[in-house]
């Protein structure tokens, strides 16, 4: 199977840009190209697979839709997520940026959004209608990039880049440092005293570039069935 990749713009120093191609994962056989090729080169890895067994994909549709899911799915279990994105999204229909602008707050409250999250999705609504944000074109952009114009808006923090990157951009070689579950994983795999810091974790995943996205999915995996947690992967 051929590789799929995306072109972005780097900058290239002296406020020079240039291109590149990088892998992004957009089926299963992607995935299980990453899971062999991280038992290949990791020992943590092949065990981590053992318990956990091959992860799911979880590639969600991107745009509006995408960013609201992972921003409903903060802090809350997966099954409080699904059933607030479920009554959220069937407010809307098609579930666009204008359209959800219009709702009141008290309809979204009633699918279970707090208010710290509708104002979060307002910002960001409001920002893809008056053409500040442009989610097509991130696809274009590196993961700094990606990072800049997401944190940009109100409630937006590096978590939610992080995994609108792995998961609705599918870039392959993305990461979740911040991300209590992998960390909480990563201890347990590497039998490690303490959850590593961010930066901690930053510096341990640099073994498994360029398929770190395929790691965290693996050890999100491995979360679920080692502590039959009431939350894991985020989407």
């Amino acid at each position: 199977m051929a590789k799929v990749t995306q072109t972005i713009t780097v900058a290239a120093g002296a406020g020079r840009k240039s291109t590149r191609a990088v892998r992004i994962i957009e089926c299963e056989d992607d995935v299980r190209a990453g899971v062999r090729a991280l038992r290949r080169k990791c020992k943590i890895m092949r065990g981590v697979h053992d318990v956990a067994g091959d992860p799911p994909l979880r590639r969600p549709v991107g745009g509006f839709s995408g960013l609201a899911r992972i921003v409903v799915g903060q802090q809350v279990s997966i099954a409080s997520a699904a059933a607030i994105w479920q009554r959220t999204h069937a407010l809307i229909t098609p579930f666009e940026a204008k359209r959800f602008k219009r709702l009141g707050d008290k309809r979204l409250q009633g699918a279970g959004l707090s208010r710290t999250k509708i104002s979060t999705l307002r910002a960001v609504a409001s920002a893809i209608v008056a053409k500040e944000l442009d989610l097509e074109a991130l696809e274009g952009l590196d993961d700094a990039g990606v990072h800049e114009a997401l944190t940009a808006l109100k409630g937006i923090g590096p978590w939610t880049a992080d995994v609108y990157l792995m998961f609705c951009i599918g870039r392959a070689d993305s990461w979740a440092p911040g991300d209590l579950a992998l960390q909480i994983a990563l201890q347990q795999a590497m039998q490690l005293e303490e959850r590593p810091s961010i930066d901690e974790m930053i510096e341990l995943a640099q073994q498994w570039r360029p398929w770190r996205a395929v790691a965290a999915r693996l050890l999100w995996s491995y979360y679920a069935a080692v502590r039959q947690p009431k939350s894991g992967a985020p989407v």
